[in-house]
C-alpha cells in the first residue's frame, strides 16, 4: 500500500466514490466535581458550596477506581503548605505539595487504558492549611463503583506524634512540612492491622488543658474534636453521627506535662468532662486512654496515675487504659521516628485486639 494514512473501503464506497479516509476520534473525557464522583472517603470532609470537599485532618483519605488511560485532581491547599500522596494501584507512591492556587495535579498516565485504583491521603495537619479537593478528571475509560471501606471504624485522638510529625525527616535538612507523614503514623498503622477504617483528630502542641507552651486559650482536644477542618473555622461543626466508632483510642499530655506535671484535679476533671462527653457522643464505643510514647520518667508516671483516677471517676465499663512504652526519637528530633511508630502500632495491636475481642 503506498498511503502513509489508514484508507477504509467498502464495496458501495469504491462503487461510488473510491475510498474514504477515517477521521481519528477524539479520546472521551469523563470530569466531575469531587462530590459527584465514586470515592471511598476515610476522614473528616465538609462538602462545600460548589461541589468541592474540604478538609484539615491529617489521613483524611478518597480511593477510588477506575478504567482509563490518565487520571487528573484539582487541589489546593489555603496555606500552600500542605502535602499529599498519591498511590497507583497500592504499590506506586508520590508525595506532592499544595500550592495555593489551584493545582491540577496528574494522578496517573500511563500509554494506554486500563483498570487502576488511586488514593490521595492526607498527609500534613491543620495548621499547614485546610485542603480542597475540586474535581476528577478521567480519559478513555469510565469510573467504577467506589471500593468499599471496612465495617470497623476506629477514632484515634491525640497531638503531633498522633499526627505523625517528623516521620520523614531527612538527615541534615531543615524541618518542613515534607517531614509529615499520617500515612505511616501510629494510628493508621494500626487500623490497618485491625482491618479498620480510621479518623486521626489530632493537633501539633495542643493538649489537654495547655498546648507546649502553657498556653490555655488555644482549642485543646476537647474542643477540636469538635470541628470538622480544625479550628480555622469554628463554624464548621462536625456531625458526630456520621462516624460512630467502635473504638476511640486517646494519646494526650505530651504538651501538657512538657512545661511541668498540671495540677492533678484541674486535669483529671477535664478528662472525665472529655470521656463523659465521648461515652454520651458514641454510646457504642471502648475508649481506650494510654500516656503515649514521648514522656518518661515522673511526668510518665503522674500522667500514668492520671488516667487511672481519671477511669475510677468514670466508673463506665467501656473505658480501658493501655500500658504504652516510650519512644524517645533521635537525635534529630524528638518525635518517634517511622521505625518508632510502627513499633507503637505493634504495641497497641494485640491490646486492642484483646479488649475488643477481634
Amino acid at each position: 500500500m503506498k498511503y502513509a494514512y489508514f484508507i477504509f473501503c467498502s464495496l458501495t464506497a469504491l462503487a461510488l466514490n473510491g475510498c474514504t479516509p477515517v477521521t481519528p476520534q477524539e479520546p472521551t473525557v469523563i470530569s466531575m466535581q469531587a462530590t459527584q464522583a465514586p470515592l471511598s472517603i476515610m476522614g473528616r470532609t465538609h462538602s462545600t458550596g460548589d461541589s468541592a470537599y474540604e478538609f484539615g485532618f491529617p489521613g483524611v483519605s478518597f480511593r477510588t477506581e477506575v478504567i482509563g488511560k490518565t487520571l487528573t485532581a484539582e487541589l489546593q491547599s489555603s496555606g500552600g503548605n500542605s502535602w499529599i500522596d498519591v498511590i497507583v494501584d497500592d504499590n506506586h507512591i508520590t508525595q506532592v505539595k499544595l500550592e495555593q492556587q489551584l493545582q491540577t495535579i496528574e494522578l496517573f498516565n500511563f500509554s494506554g487504558s486500563g483498570r487502576h485504583s488511586v488514593e490521595i491521603i492526607h498527609r500534613s495537619e491543620n495548621w499547614h492549611g485546610s485542603v480542597t479537593l475540586k474535581k476528577l478528571t478521567l480519559t478513555e475509560g469510565k469510573f467504577l463503583p467506589a471500593p468499599a471501606l471496612p465495617q470497623r471504624k476506629l477514632l484515634v485522638m491525640g497531638d503531633s506524634v498522633t499526627c505523625g510529625e517528623a516521620i520523614d525527616r531527612v538527615k541534615g535538612e531543615e524541618k518542613n512540612t515534607r517531614w509529615w507523614n499520617a500515612r505511616e503514623s501510629y494510628g493508621m498503622l494500626t487500623a490497618k492491622a485491625l482491618n479498620a477504617q480510621v479518623q486521626l483528630v489530632c493537633w501539633g502542641g495542643r493538649g489537654l488543658v495547655r498546648s507546649w507552651n502553657e498556653k490555655t486559650d488555644d482549642k485543646n482536644l476537647a474542643e477540636f474534636y469538635e470541628f470538622t477542618v480544625g479550628d480555622h473555622n469554628p463554624a464548621l461543626k462536625w456531625d458526630h453521627r456520621s462516624y460512630q466508632p467502635d473504638l476511640i483510642l486517646i494519646a494526650i499530655g505530651t504538651n501538657d506535662f512538657s512545661p511541668g506535671i498540671p495540677a492533678r484535679e484541674d486535669y483529671v476533671t477535664a478528662y472525665v468532662q472529655l470521656i463523659n462527653k465521648l461515652l454520651h457522643n458514641h454510646p457504642q464505643a471502648h475508649i481506650a486512654l494510654t500516656d503515649g510514647a514521648i514522656l518518661n520518667g515522673e511526668k510518665k508516671a503522674a500522667l500514668i496515675d492520671y488516667l487511672r483516677e481519671t477511669i475510677s471517676r468514670v466508673n463506665n465499663t467501656r473505658v480501658h487504659q493501655l500500658i504504652s512504652n516510650h519512644y524517645p526519637g533521635d537525635a534529630q528530633d524528638a518525635h518517634p521516628t517511622k521505625d518508632q511508630h510502627a513499633a507503637m502500632a505493634k504495641d497497641l495491636t494485640p491490646q486492642l485486639k484483646a479488649l475488643m475481642h477481634w
